[in-house]
């Protein structure tokens, strides 16, 4: 019989480090989709893009110089596998990343679970959020950071990637790629405003994604 092991064992309810307390619902638990993640926090593609352009270039100016096809495709033997290992190896961590991670709405806080090797649980009352935007991406999942009180200041090494991204004065913490977007944004401005009654597998789902960065609550 194979048994399975779960790093998160020691976790009373999944993505809390403790039980929540009497009147305190949970209404949205998710995670940051991977093959997001890999895009828009760790960049593969445009480490693709970089090693492609690279390789061109390498092949070029080989070329320029008259020694002939053979000579100028040689680039292409070693500068494209290393930009392939390099997307695979950030790819991974995406996954791991993702796989780690807990977001937690209730109707008092937001709560992450992150980091892969040394996980943390970053606890956020709604007293210490002092709004959220969004931020959707193409396929309908999207970023929502959120801006914390002045004095809960959080260091940006500590968020990453689960940081808004070049907010390294004032970091905000960042729900990064989360599938359905519009709709726990929606949630999330209701439970900050108090008037969120219902979790989110329970509710309509009707927003049409914007690409545009909003405003959720302030």
């Amino acid at each position: 019989m194979t048994e399975h092991h779960d790093d998160f064992d020691f976790e009373p309810v999944r993505g809390l480090p403790q039980n929540l307390p009497k009147g305190e619902r949970m209404l949205w638990q998710g995670a940051p989709r991977w093959q997001d993640l890999a895009v828009h926090a760790f960049h593969v593609r445009k480490v693709i893009w970089y090693f492609a352009g690279l390789t061109l270039l390498a092949g070029a100016l080989r070329y320029a110089e008259g020694e002939g096809l053979a000579y100028a495709a040689r680039p292409f033997q070693w500068l494209m596998p290393m930009g392939l290992v390099a997307a695979a190896l950030l790819s991974g961590l995406a996954y791991l990343s993702a796989r780690t991670t807990v977001y937690t709405i209730t109707t008092r806080r937001v709560v992450m679970r992150i980091g892969m090797a040394l996980p943390v649980t970053l606890n956020l009352p709604f007293s210490q959020v002092d709004g959220a935007s969004l931020r959707i991406h193409g396929n309908g999942s999207g970023d929502i950071p959120l801006k914390v009180t002045k004095k809960e200041r959080i260091a940006y090494l500590l968020l990453w990637p689960h940081a808004r991204p070049f907010k390294f004065a004032h970091p905000e913490p960042c729900l990064r790629c989360v599938p359905g977007a519009d709709d726990v944004a929606s949630l999330l401005a209701a439970a900050l405003t108090g008037t969120a009654t219902t979790p989110l597998a329970r509710q309509a789902r009707d927003h049409r994604p914007s690409k545009a960065s909003q405003p959720v609550a302030a």
